[in-house]
Formats: structure tokens, sequence, C-alpha cells
């Protein structure tokens, strides 16, 4: 039974009801209506900042509250529901009220979703009114963070207000029978809005091996035939994206074949109505330069309306086939700039990329890139977290304080959390440009305006030098600053809601550690609400700091010193000028920088194979060195465990045997980490006497090692736990933030 609802009394009653969770723009008060009108109950419905409030007057009360549950609407989640009593009034009829604006309080919105199986039905029905309109929407589906610039979710405070409902629109959105009953994004051809330019036009400049910059839902995308090596190699050299792989669309989870090969479950993630980008099995027909040098490529399903009209334009040209359609589709933005979302600035910014750029005439208020997701170790695991997720939610498990916390400087977030949940913001970027600084500036004033809390405490990492740190310094709250790997590993920790004390293993690309020198292999313990680092990689030399994250070759040169080998240098990159004098240097200088960062391996191994010695991206070479291996293999010998420190260099000495192809040492390398990992681990969780091991970091992205890991832990009696609804790289560094900053203030509060 509901919280605060007694034993029936005999009599007329009036209950207010209380809904808090995802129920605003879900289609949830005209839901809430139909109830009322089958049981034959009194009363009202309304959004507010705290949800839906209801109040229902009649005999079948009970037979109501059960159905509100069983039976909320497909984009519904309630958290909670609360019911009091109060004097009757004897008011015949039920009515949806205008919804009550206090100011700021808990409503962040409710995520974008794709176009429904209702809303296509009209889409290609010609008796249709909406008949091939590129922004059909109903209660089920349609933008809805993206386009709403403050709570309560109603028309006037969404980018629709400017425009006026024709009478048929009007007509949907007041009847109760309706689909589109209270469906604030609701419009046609008549009153909504309209895209530049015909989608024939489009379709016709994909066909031709133009490029397209199209205005979505979260922003403008940029969108070739991902079939045509000519038109993909010229979308890479305008957008100056020399080999980041590009993500592609195609029609259905069937129009994918032959172009990938997704699983039963990766076609399930695919099929969501938040329609993420899932990483799955290349397969053949595409372009080769569409995801060069990787064994998986990122696929999407259509998410608006228009991505289906432009698909059946290319399908009637092509003969009635879309199977043989497939287009690339990513983000319209510059040298690491935000997504662009304003029609203004695509028309000048995207005109060096683009030889067609079509607007409509909806603002986008929220900017949101795609989420990234794939398939690893059995479940769903974010890469990158935005539209169709956000703002949904994390539940910590129990009350406490407001925090805020401003993540890291690469994959920036921002979270903050009230009362038992975490907000975190869509992928907000690199904080290396204004803009984007401004972007997340803008965000995190605005996510604490909508919440409408008064944060206790910042959180920011240990670096002194990230842009985020410098925010959080300037926002005029006490400041806890929170080593790197110790947010990663408390990110996972707080979304499983796991009690400690707890084993973790963070492996990533860099983080600061202390003293400032640069960690990434870190065996840690976690208790009292903080994580002590008992254990680490064998640190290998940085040779030029930074520049070793792109340019792994230097990072070879580094597994060579450490191997006693550091005079091949010269001839082993014979090619890199600097390689023989660097060597020779990083030898002589006892001082030098070390890390003992998993990801900076991951670069060693993939220049002493010579897979990739100078990368274009971030984990480029790690990427292309998991794509070569089928499986992972074990070098007897391939590692020493020394007091806790984890020593690779005889599996580094023996990538180094004359003749070793790329693709069997990378197997090698692979299965030798694995083993090295989960023996590491082992002794440790042995020692403790614990079975919880949690794993965070950007290198758990790896599905070959982080497959491959887990399944040596559970053979050895252990519980692995991996990041779920955050990312496991930077991206959820605000989340793990903000877990340990709410721990904190907790703790200073205990007797």
């Amino acid at each position: 039974m509901p919280s605060g609802l007694a034993k029936r009394s005999v009599g007329p009653e009036r209950l207010r009801i209380r809904v808090r969770g995802a129920v605003q723009g879900v289609g949830f008060r005209p839901f809430v209506y139909g109830l009322a009108e089958r049981y034959g109950l009194s009363g009202f419905v309304l959004n507010d900042q705290d949800g839906v409030l209801t109040e229902i007057e009649g005999d079948s009360s009970d037979m109501f509250l059960s159905a509100l549950r069983r039976e909320s609407p497909t984009l519904a989640r309630i958290d909670k529901i609360a019911v009091t009593r109060v004097p009757a009034l004897g008011q015949p009829g039920f009515a949806i009220r205008e919804s009550l604006d206090t100011g700021a309080g808990s409503s962040v919105g409710v995520p974008d979703a794709a176009t429904c199986q209702s809303c296509l039905k009209d889409l290609f029905d010609p008796a249709s009114r909406f008949h091939l309109y590129p922004f059909v929407t109903c209660t089920d589906c349609g933008p809805r963070f993206t386009i709403t610039r403050r709570g309560p979710y109603d028309r006037a405070n969404t980018a629709m207000a400017e425009f006026k409902l024709c009478g048929p629109c009007a007509a949907d959105y007041g009847d109760p029978k309706s689909r589109r009953f209270h469906a604030e994004a609701i419009a046609c051809p008549t009153c909504g809005p309209r895209l530049s330019h015909p989608v024939n036009e489009i379709a016709a400049a994909l066909r031709a091996g133009r490029i397209v910059a199209l205005k979505g839902i979260g922003g403008f995308h940029l969108v070739c035939d991902a079939t045509n090596e000519v038109a993909v190699s010229r979308l890479r050299e305008r957008k100056r994206r020399p080999a980041r792989p590009f993500a592609i669309m195609a029609s259905s989870d069937s129009g994918l074949w032959p172009f990938s090969k997704p699983t039963l479950v990766e076609r399930e993630l695919l099929g969501r109505s938040a329609r993420p980008i899932v990483l799955v099995r290349n397969g053949s027909g595409l372009a080769a330069s569409v995801a060069p040098g990787l064994s998986r490529v990122g696929v999407m399903l259509p998410s608006a309306p228009v991505h289906h009209l432009l698909f059946e334009a290319l399908s009637s040209a092509c003969g009635g086939g879309t199977a043989s359609c497939a287009l690339v589709v990513t983000s319209a933005n510059l040298g690491g700039e935000p997504l662009v979302i304003d029609n203004d600035v695509a028309m000048t910014d995207l005109a060096s990329i683009a030889d067609l750029i079509v607007t409509h005439d909806r603002s986008i208020l929220k900017r949101a890139d795609d989420s990234v997701m794939a398939i690893i170790d059995g479940a769903p695991a974010f890469i990158r977290r935005g539209r169709g997720f956000t703002p949904e939610p994390i539940d910590l498990g129990e009350d406490g304080p407001a925090v805020v916390a401003v993540g890291a400087h690469l994959k920036a977030t921002v979270c903050v959390t009230r009362g038992r949940e975490a907000f975190i913001s869509q992928h907000l970027g690199d904080l290396t440009t204004a803009q984007t600084v401004r972007f997340y500036e803008h965000t995190l004033s605005g996510l604490l305006a909508d919440l409408g809390v008064k944060p206790e405490l910042v959180a920011c990492d240990l670096h002194p030098d990230y842009r985020s740190t410098l925010i959080a310094e300037g926002l005029g709250l006490p400041v806890l600053r929170v080593q790197h790997h110790a947010a990663h590993l408390a990110a996972v920790a707080a979304e499983h809601q796991l009690r400690e004390p707890l084993i973790g293993v963070a492996l990533d690309g860099h983080g600061y550690g202390s003293g400032g020198a640069a960690w990434g292999g870190e065996l840690m313990h976690g208790e009292g609400g903080e994580w002590r680092r008992v254990g680490h990689l064998l640190p290998l030399a940085l040779p030029g700091g930074d520049r070793a994250a792109r340019e792994p070759w230097r990072m070879g040169l580094a597994a060579l010193i450490a191997v006693g080998r550091g005079a091949e240098a010269g001839v082993r990159f014979s090619h890199q000028p600097l390689a023989a004098t660097l060597a020779e240097m990083v030898s002589a200088n006892a001082g030098a920088p070390r890390t003992s960062s998993m990801g900076r391996l991951f670069d060693a191994a993939a220049a002493l194979l010579g897979v990739c010695e100078d990368q274009t991206y971030e984990g480029q070479a790690a990427m292309e060195l998991e794509a070569l291996v089928g499986f992972p293999d074990i070098l007897p010998g391939g590692f020493r465990l020394e007091q806790d420190v984890l020593d690779f260099r005889p599996l580094l000495s023996a990538l180094l045997q004359p003749g070793l192809r790329a693709r069997r040492g990378a197997a090698l390398f692979h299965g030798t980490l694995i083993a090295g990992l989960a023996e590491w681990i082992g002794q440790y969780a042995k020692q403790m006497g614990q079975t919880d091991v949690v794993l965070g970091g950007g290198c758990f992205m790896n599905r070959i090692l982080t497959e491959g890991l887990t399944q040596a832990l559970r053979r050895r009696g252990l519980s692995p736990w991996l990041a779920r609804f955050v990312p496991a790289n930077d991206g959820g560094i605000s989340f793990g933030q903000a877990a340990l900053a709410r721990a904190h203030l907790l703790a200073e509060r205990r007797p």
C-alpha cells in the first residue's frame, strides 16, 4: 500500500496523490485522466515542480491506485507515490489543470525519445494529417530534454511555445481519447516547425556523394553516404578528423546487414527509445575510412521522423530496398568545439564542411550529443552518456546532503545530488576551448537552478591546473579535492550501492596521484568513504610528458629502456628523428617523469608491434591493438609480482622477438594482462578476505580486457563490478566525486 494511505474509511473521501519520478513529458497526466474516467472518479491532475499532483474523489480509489503503478506510460518512471487524505469536496468531473510553476524544484525533465511505432504509421499514412511530416510526435515519443527551457514540462516552457496550435492539433491536445492528449510537442504541417529543404532534395544530395549538415534533436549532424569512400574521405578532410571512427545509421536493425553484425542483445539496445550509438562487430560494404583499423563500428537506428523519411526517399531511389543504405552520422562541430545547435552558427561554422545545410525553425534549447554504448560482459555499458538518457537520475540508495561535483578535464560532465538522487549532465566535451568552457559553465548553473538546491560542498580533481578545478574554486563553496582514480572507483561503488570495505582496480591513461605523480594502473582499498593506494603497475618512463599520450612511439621507447634495450630505439623507430637522442637522455636521467598508467602500457605495446606510433585521437593505439585480437593468449612467465607491484617487463621483452606478428603480439598482450591482473587482485583479495572488486577507468571500455578479467575473477570466487549507469572513462568522474563528497559530509556529522 502506498505510503500515507490508511485503511479506507466508510463514506466520501478525497485522496491527494503525489507522484515523483520521470512523470512529466511522458503522457502521465492523460494517463491519470483516463484512469479517473475509467473508475468514475472526480478531481484533477497537474504538473508542478515536484512531479505530478492528483486529487481523486469517489468509491473506486483503491482500484485507481493499483492501476496507477501497474499501467504507467511506457516512458514513465515512478520513484515514489505518497497519499494523504483531504476533505471531500463533492465536485463532479475530472480535469487536467494548468501546471503550477512555483520556482526551481525537482523537475529537470525527461530524456528525448525516438519516434514510436504509432507515429511512424501516421508518418507514412496518406490519410493522416501527419503524412510525411518530419516533426510528428505524441505523448510516447519525441523531443523532451532538448526543447525544455525550464520545468514544469508544459508547452509554454518549451521551444514549442512559439508555435500556436491549429484547430485540429488543439482538438487532439484537448481530447482525452487522443494519443496526443496534452502532448506538449504536438504539431502538424499547418502549425508546426518546418525543414528548410525538402527531404527528396536532401536524399538527392546524399546520393550524389555530397555532405549534408542536418539539424536533429540534440544538435546538428554531418551526414554522408557510408558506402561512398570519396564522400567519407572528403568528410574526414574537411572536418580534420584523420582516423577517429564515424558512426553509421541504417533504416532498421535488419537494414544494418551487411554493414555490421549485431548480436541479439545489441539489437535490443539499438531499439531502445534512447536510440544510442552501439558498438558492434564490423561487417562489409562500408567505405574503408568509416572506422579505419577497427573491428567494431558504431551503429544507430533513426531517432527522429526526418531520418525515417530520408531512408524512405533513399530507398525509393534505389528501387525500394533499404538494405543497401547506410549513412555516416557524426556530430557537427569543429576542432573540439561543442555540438552546433543554432541555425545561424551552422550557416557560418559548417559552411566549410557541408555542401548542404538543412535547418528547421524549432529551437534546440539544450544540446546533447548522441549516447554511445557497448555490450561488455553481457550488459550495456556507456562510452558516452547524452541524448536519450540525460537527465535521468541515479539512485544513491539513501538520502544525503546536496553536493556538486565538477568532473575532470577531458570528457567533462557535472553532477549534482539532491536527496537520494544524483543528476549527471550530458557529455560536455574536453575543457580545452573557450566555447566548451562556456557550455560547461552554462550547464552547471542550469542544473543547479533546475534542481533548486544549495550545495554544501563542491568536489573536484586533485589536479591543480584542470579548468574544472579552477571553476570549482570560484563557486564560493568549501572544496573537496578527490584523487582521480578514487573517483573512478567510487562511481562504480555508488551506482551499485556497494558496502565497504571494497577492493578496487583503476586502469586508465592518466590521473594526478600523490605528489603529482602520473598514475593509471592502481590497486586500491576503499573504506570509510576513502580510497588508498595499495599497489600499482611498475612505472615506465614518460618521455616528453603529456606528448607521450599523443605519440605512442615515445612509450615504445620507454619500454625498450625498461627491458634494457634502449640502444635499439634509433633502429626500431628509425623514422622518428628524436628517438635515439631521446632514449639516451631518458636513460641518463633517473629523475625523469614516470607513469604507472595502463593506458600508456597499451601505447607501448602498440608501438613495439608497429600497430600505431602516432595517434590522432585519444585511445587510438589501444583500440587498434584490441581490434587485432581474436582470442587472447597467455605468455608463460609474462609478468612478475613484487610486493604489490605488477611488472609486465617480461611481456614487453617478448613483444620484441623477431618475426612476431602484430596479431599474435596483441593476443599475447591482452591475455597476459588479464592473467597478471587476476593474480594481482586475487592475492590481495585473499589477504584481505574480501570478494567484491570494483573496476573503473577508461581501459575497461576494452571489451577483450574487461571480459577476460571479469571471467578470471569469477573463477577465483570474486565478484567484479563494472560501471553501467555512467561511463567507465572520465565521463563518470563527476559522479564518483559527488559520491565521495556526500560520504565526506556524512562522516563529519557522525558523533
